[in-house]
């Protein structure tokens, strides 16, 4: 039987929760500054994540690992004032969680008290739970991540799909379900074989968000500037390019400074 999709004014945990259910999909994409996050939010995107992929795309590090509280704090505050309706979470960054659970309390808690987010965002599973049942215990919404984990990478080594023997599987498998147990709302599956994600989504009853994960998880994610094409070095298979917006922009750019070095711009209509 199908069920009429709800008109969600404002997305929410239980939001998710429900829409796993009824069998609706989530959309999830990335957002680092006020503009960008506002057309996300008015396309109609339910969930906004401020990744520290900000690292990356904003910043031009190689890794997720510089970026600081402070920096998080920065875009997620920009990401907030924009948004009516999706539901924003935020990253924990690298170093502010996995050693201590208060200090991954007090790093969800200045996120929450000086971005306005609505949720945070860490990575790992069995290792970091007593960080992630500290935050939960303070009241604050917690999305785990579990496969490629971007802020391990030296550990991996690799950027490689994840899980893809037995005792990996095995153990993402009991990760996610232990998130679920100590009262995670979802969980991000990052590039590993399609099957165990869709083994994994059915096992537990909050949403799963895959990015290179299949079609059989409850919705999708990607980095909003790699699906608009805004960068033309990152081609991985999950990926599907909207637009190519580095050549339409390398194009309008070029334009204008020609246009600038010939004195065609601005005409006598653009002038007071």
């Amino acid at each position: 039987m199908s069920v009429a999709k709800k008109d969600y004014k404002r997305i929410t945990t239980k939001s998710l929760i429900e829409m796993k259910s009824n069998g609706e999909k989530i959309s999830m994409l990335t957002a680092y500054d006020f503009t960008m996050a506002k057309i996300v939010d008015t396309a109609g995107v339910d969930v906004i994540l401020v990744g520290d992929s900000a690292s990356n795309v904003m910043a031009g590090h190689e890794t997720t690992l510089p970026i600081t509280l402070d920096q998080m704090i920065y875009h997620a505050s920009s990401v907030v004032r924009a948004v009516e309706r999706a539901l924003v979470v935020v990253d924990l960054p690298f170093g502010s969680y996995q050693s201590d659970p208060k200090e991954a309390l007090r790093s969800a808690i200045r996120i929450m008290k000086e971005s306005g987010g609505h949720a945070v965002k860490l990575e790992g599973g069995k290792e970091i739970k007593e960080s992630i049942k500290k935050i939960l215990n303070a009241g604050i919404p917690v999305m785990g991540h579990l496969g490629l984990t971007p802020q391990s990478i030296y550990k991996f080594g690799t950027y490689s799909v994840r899980a893809k023997e037995d005792q990996e599987a095995e153990k993402l498998i009991e990760d996610a379900k232990l998130l679920e147990k100590i009262g995670c709302f979802g969980i991000v599956l990052e590039k590993i074989p399609a099957h165990l994600a869709e083994q994994v989504a059915k096992s537990i009853s909050i949403p799963v968000i895959g990015i290179g994960a299949g079609g059989g998880v409850d919705g999708q994610v990607l980095v909003i500037h790699d699906m608009l094409g805004m960068n033309n070095e990152f081609s991985p298979r999950f990926l599907r390019r909207y637009l190519n917006l580095y050549d339409e922009m390398t194009k309008a750019i070029g334009q204008y400074a020609a246009d600038v070095k010939s004195s065609d711009f601005p005409n006598s209509s653009e002038q007071y």
